[in-house]
């Protein structure tokens, strides 16, 4: 999966299940002050990716990650 579709799954995710709008949901948004997601969310959304992914997801990878761009990098070699 290129990193445009891979993103495009984000979104969709962050607008059907965070209720997040879509406007805000840029690769530059910052996860915790842009889109007001905690910890518990980030968890919870990295779930809701898993059925787009081929190998299972570190969650220390993702302690870095403040932006979706940053999603997306970590996400695109393990993406189907």
């Amino acid at each position: 999966m290129q990193k445009e579709q891979l993103f495009d799954k984000l979104k969709e995710v962050l607008t059907q299940e965070f209720d997040l709008d879509e406007s805000i949901i840029t690769p530059d948004a910052n996860i915790a002050t842009d889109l007001d997601l905690d910890s518990i969310d980030a968890v919870e959304l990295i779930v809701k990716m898993k059925p787009y992914l081929t190998a299972r997801i570190e969650p220390e990878a993702f302690k870095s990650a403040k932006t979706l761009a940053d999603v997306v990098n970590i996400l695109e070699p393990i993406a189907r």
